[in-house]
């Protein structure tokens, strides 16, 4: 099975900025679309951005205006999900997932998710 682990989440001040990263082990992350999602307490997960096996990336959700941004290191085998100009509302817990082939709006479309990490936005 396809192993992710998302680093990088933790406690930031409204309007600050967060790199989450999301490693895979036992597959090569470049032959899959990677999609980040959030869920916020008492809302449906949401997503939001994926970035294809071919690098190109595309909103598969809340355009975030910009704000987000999605990029892929294959040396390290990791995607990245930079955040700025966090908002209070940005608190959730972020999951990145991956799916053979190409992005999808569809979370139940991802085949295989990593655990899930904190970002809380608080003054």
């Amino acid at each position: 099975q396809l192993q992710l682990v998302e680093s990088g989440g933790g406690l930031v001040q409204p309007g600050g900025s967060l790199r989450l990263s999301c490693a895979a082990s036992r597959f090569a992350l470049d032959s899959y679309a990677i999609g980040w999602f959030r869920q916020a307490p008492g809302k449906e997960r949401e997503g939001f951005l994926c970035i294809t096996s071919s690098d190109s990336w595309m909103s598969i959700g809340d355009s975030l205006k910009g704000r987000f941004t999605i990029s892929r290191d294959i040396a390290k085998n990791t995607v990245y999900l930079q955040m700025n100009s966090l908002k209070p509302e940005d608190t959730a817990v972020y999951y990145c997932a991956a799916r053979w082939g190409g992005c999808s709006t569809k979370s139940n479309n991802f085949d295989s998710w990593g655990q899930g990490i904190q970002v809380t936005v608080s003054s």
